[in-house]
């Protein structure tokens, strides 16, 4: 069931992400001035909001640290002066963990895991539009990511004293359960927004049945968007509108547009996924659009 034609279809930009490697493309956005430059490329080009991870200017590793995210919003808000640009920020980093060969209940190298306080502490000082809450526990690789649902409840709660919306990131059934429950025991409130992840390897699986499944899970009323990792990036662009959903494309899930042909910027990645929406007649929201549509002041 295509969205009504009335309402405006969401396009949300990645722009950088924490697993993509910079090794991987030389165009990655990786200082704060590069992503902060990227987001705005990516609002010119048809993008609504963006969706911002930070990384260590020196190595393009994952970083955490608030003065990163400062700086990138104070870039992108001294050029998009009328502050349209939705910005959602991450707190996904902080919850992987990778067993040593030695003893498997002991963290070894890559293991990421930090206190759910810590995972939301730039949220609470900086107060972005959005922030993503991500409730998958799952086999990422040869890793795990763990989310437990008192962790994910403590950061919830911080987010709504802090009055920024969850965009709650789904990435296989159990999560979509853990959501309805938190729902309904007051720990989020509805009708909620909800970024359907699709392609990740042992999570839900970028097919048409899949996103059709995983949206019939939602709680009624729900905002959601549904997107592809990879070579799903683009179909699951048309999939997710043909739905009934908003859609989201960027580095973070997708280098190519298409085969071996690396995306020089998230501009070029955004300006396609809105041909293909054109060419389903979808309008586009603006971002002054997408603001009334989440209720965001």
């Amino acid at each position: 069931m295509a969205n009504d034609p009335v309402q405006k279809t969401l396009i949300t930009c990645a722009i950088t992400g924490n697993l993509t490697k910079p090794e991987q493309s030389p165009y990655l956005p990786i200082t704060p001035q590069q992503i902060a430059d990227s987001a705005l490329e990516a609002a010119e080009a048809g993008a609504a909001i963006a969706h911002i991870h930070v990384r260590d200017p020196a190595t393009g590793r994952p970083s955490m640290e608030i003065e990163l995210y400062r700086e990138v919003m104070d870039r992108i808000r001294a050029r998009n002066r009328n502050r349209d640009l939705i910005i959602n920020l991450t707190t996904g980093p902080g919850g992987r963990f990778v067993p040593s060969d030695e003893d498997p209940k002991v963290a070894g190298p890559g293991t990421t895991l930090m206190l759910p306080e810590r995972r939301v502490e730039h949220i609470e000082i900086l107060r972005p539009d959005i922030c993503t809450l991500d409730l998958n526990t799952m086999n990422s690789g040869g890793e795990v990511v763990i989310n437990t649902p008192r962790n994910v409840r403590k950061m919830a709660a911080r987010m709504k004293a802090a009055r920024v919306l969850p965009e709650i990131e789904l990435f296989d059934s159990g999560d979509c359960h853990l959501a309805r429950d938190m729902f309904a025991d007051g720990s989020l409130e509805g009708p909620g927004l909800f970024s359907l992840v699709l392609g990740v390897k042992y999570g839900f699986s970028a097919t048409p049945e899949t996103m059709f499944y995983a949206r019939s899970l939602l709680p009624p009323g729900a905002i959601w968007s549904g997107f592809g990792i990879g070579r799903a990036e683009f179909p699951m662009v048309a999939q997710a509108y043909l739905l009934g959903g908003h859609v989201r494309v960027g580095m973070e899930d997708n280098l190519y547009m298409s085969r071996g042909v690396l995306a020089k910027t998230n501009a070029e990645l955004v300006a396609h996924a809105a041909g293909i929406l054109r060419s389903l007649g979808a309008p586009i929201a603006t971002s002054r659009e997408a603001r009334a549509m989440l209720k965001l002041s």
